[in-house]
């Protein structure tokens, strides 16, 4: 697509807002995948991985706007011009994140920066890593029995502190799942005691989850820090905190893993003790 006039009018290019999903480059949608192949234009974060970078076109501009802990690539106000900019050049810009765009992804900022310069876009969902880890490591993030609500949060630490609602998170017979608390994880679980939450509570930590570097440690959360520092796990990470991470199986997960990359893949921790009965009946209907 390419900026042209027509009279008076300027013909713009516009911008797809893509998750790429959790790692596996078959997690992929279809409009994902097409979208990508298509694209005049990458904008894509760290997050993203090689094998997806590789069906970008070599005609394709691309520009690294990755984001790790304490280094931006780009801050959050530049991607927002770079996208705005690259579409006024008429191109067909694929805006290319982890997960969903939506789902701890700054979409929503980019979105609101493409409307107010009247760019046209379009937000094309991505599987974001809470399903995906439940997925491949065989843990069901809900459980008729066991848990009936499911809280998605984040661990990002902002000047060394978590402004989270504690009392609503230690809540019991829930999952609790966080995103990029690797580095808050001893403040996680300290303060998820600290409101009430059991010491013995399940917990479970995934490495780089649905790639063949996938690891897993699974601990009470009173021990699962120390455990996780003990393993030397790395972000990207993912926090599975509740009853349903007592299911967790290092054997399950080593052939789910095997299933799909084949036997040399993942390296999880030690089994842990299977789910814990809480005698709970969802009030919901599940089939």
């Amino acid at each position: 697509m390419r900026q042209w006039k027509k009279g008076e009018k300027i013909m713009l290019g516009k911008v797809s807002l893509v998750g790429a999903g959790s790692g596996d480059p078959e997690l992929l949608t279809l409009r994902a995948y097409r979208l990508i192949r298509e694209a005049e234009a990458v904008v894509y974060d760290n997050l993203v991985g090689d094998e997806v970078i590789a069906l970008i076109s070599p005609a394709a501009r691309t520009v690294y706007a990755g984001k790790e802990s304490g280094r931006h690539a780009l801050p959050q106000d530049r991607i927002n011009e770079l996208l705005v900019s690259l579409a006024r050049e008429g191109l067909h810009v694929v805006r290319l994140k982890g997960g969903d765009p939506f789902i701890f992804g700054r979409g929503g900022e980019e979105m609101a920066a493409l409307e107010a310069a009247g760019i046209p876009f379009e937000i094309v969902p991505g599987v974001t890593t809470a399903s995906a880890v439940g997925a491949y490591t065989g843990v069901p993030l809900t459980h008729r029995a066991h848990a009936c609500t499911l809280v998605l949060t984040t661990g990002h630490l902002k000047e060394g502190s978590l402004d989270l609602d504690w009392d609503v998170l230690a809540r019991e017979r829930q999952t609790l799942v966080v995103y990029m608390g690797l580095a808050a994880l001893p403040k996680v679980c300290a303060q998820l005691m600290a409101h009430g939450l059991p010491a013995a509570t399940p917990g479970l930590v995934v490495q780089s989850a649905t790639t063949r570097g996938q690891r897993s440690v699974a601990a009470p959360i009173a021990e699962l820090a120390e455990k996780v520092a003990a393993a030397d796990l790395q972000s990207p990470a993912l926090i599975v905190i509740g009853a349903v991470a007592g299911n967790y199986s290092a054997k399950r997960e080593a052939g789910l893993l095997a299933a799909r990359y084949g036997a040399s893949a993942g390296v999880p921790a030690a089994d842990s003790a299977p789910l814990q009965s809480l005698n709970l009946e969802c009030a919901v209907s599940m089939a």
